[in-house]
């Protein structure tokens, strides 16, 4: 209702302004005015000092983005790919912003220089074959060379060596979480399909198949440091998009298909925790939800929990109503920590099996009594009655 009357003040407030420029046409009438729709020499210098003024403005916010916003870059990159990629990244921003300030300078330079004066025609070359080759064969030469450092880049991270010490992964997408599955110890992932998908065999896993025989499946990922790890990625319903910021990758999960991502994680969780950039931004962070907690217990309820950093396995496309929740914790441990780790986690199959077990004896342990007319009750004795088990 609110809201409503919001607009309605809105709408009325236009028309009003709307009257007032009707009654102050009014007021000047008899008054000598130039109604003319051609621009006077007048209307070209207000024209060309306002392209300089958003020049001005233009090169001001980007200074100060750079001073405001410059903080929220990721920093760190805990993948072995990860300096390539922001080196790639920093060139490109740096190309963008010679050529933005040098283009636009002139841009608005040039229409303030060559604005409109009474009297004073335009000169119309038709074209310049040296101008045009140079600003189609400069462009040329830097975006060729953008590329290809870009695909040098890309097949270096999704380049995997058959004779490479890696390991196997399946990441799984579905609204609006993750899982993951562990190949085990063949490092083999066994197959899967949405079909299958049955009780705690929440991705489908193959049973019959020999490779998942050793499947692990956890709703944490932990990934050991040093190690590369090949990523296969599917997704159960929409298109997902695997992104992990801080490792500098990013990948679609597509329905019907498995796509890959690999990486070798080269900083601990618990080594980025210490890491000066995360270190202020955490600080940031809970003074934030400092002040959010104290407004929270004014108001009688419960106070946020302080912030601690953590990797996460986020869905980077707008995947429904609860896309911004998607996310899953990942861990980066030493080697001797994952496997530590790892050890008690129980396969697939054995959750399958148990769960099997489970409701086997839920259906023998469900009986009920039945009565029969010879059974009689009494006070002080109950004879037994016969029992049905019930499927």
């Amino acid at each position: 209702m609110t809201s409503l009357l919001v607009i309605i003040v809105l709408l009325l407030l236009a028309v009003a302004i709307w009257q007032m420029t009707k009654i102050f046409d009014l007021t000047q009438a008899g008054k000598s005015k130039d109604d003319s729709q051609v621009a006077n020499n007048k209307d070209n210098n207000i024209q060309g000092y306002m392209m300089f003024g958003f020049l001005a403005f233009l090169y001001i916010f980007t200074i100060y983005g750079m001073f405001e916003w410059g903080h929220l870059i990721l920093g760190t990159p805990a993948s072995e790919h990860g300096p390539d990629v922001d080196n790639l990244m920093w060139i490109t921003y740096i190309v963008i912003f010679f050529v933005q300030a040098i283009t636009q300078a002139l841009l608005h330079y040039f229409a303030f220089k060559y604005r409109g004066e009474e009297g004073k025609k335009a000169v119309y070359f038709a074209d310049n074959d040296k101008l045009e080759f140079i600003w189609t064969i400069v462009p040329v030469f830097v975006l060729a060379g953008l590329i290809l450092y870009g695909l040098y880049t890309w097949t270096e991270i999704m380049f995997v060596d058959e004779d490479e010490d890696v390991m196997y992964v399946e990441l799984y997408a579905k609204q609006f979480g993750w899982e993951a599955r562990y190949s085990g110890k063949d490092n083999v992932l066994g197959k899967a399909n949405v079909r299958l998908i049955e009780g705690v065999n929440t991705m489908g896993v193959d049973m019959s198949d020999p490779n998942a025989q050793d499947d692990i499946a956890v709703s944490e990922l932990h990934i050991p440091k040093g190690t590369k790890v090949v990523f296969k990625l599917r997704s159960q319903d929409v298109l997902h998009s695997a992104y992990m910021p801080h490792f500098r990758a990013q990948m679609n999960c597509v329905p019907g298909m498995v796509t890959q991502f690999a990486f070798r994680p080269t900083v601990t969780t618990d080594d980025m925790r210490e890491d000066e950039a995360i270190v202020t931004k955490v600080h940031n962070i809970n003074k934030i939800r400092a002040k959010k907690s104290a407004e929270l217990v004014a108001k009688g309820q419960s106070p946020l929990d302080p912030y601690t950093f953590d990797y996460l396995l986020l869905c980077n496309k707008i995947c429904g109503a609860s896309h911004y929740n998607m996310q899953m914790k990942i861990v980066v441990d030493t080697p001797k920590e994952y496997q530590a780790w790892l050890k008690d986690k129980a396969t697939i199959v054995t959750a399958v099996n148990e769960e099997k077990k489970a409701k086997a004896a839920e259906n023998t342990s469900a009986i009920i009594p039945v009565a029969t007319p010879e059974q009689k009750v009494d006070s002080t004795v109950v004879k037994t009655a016969p029992v049905v088990a019930v499927n």
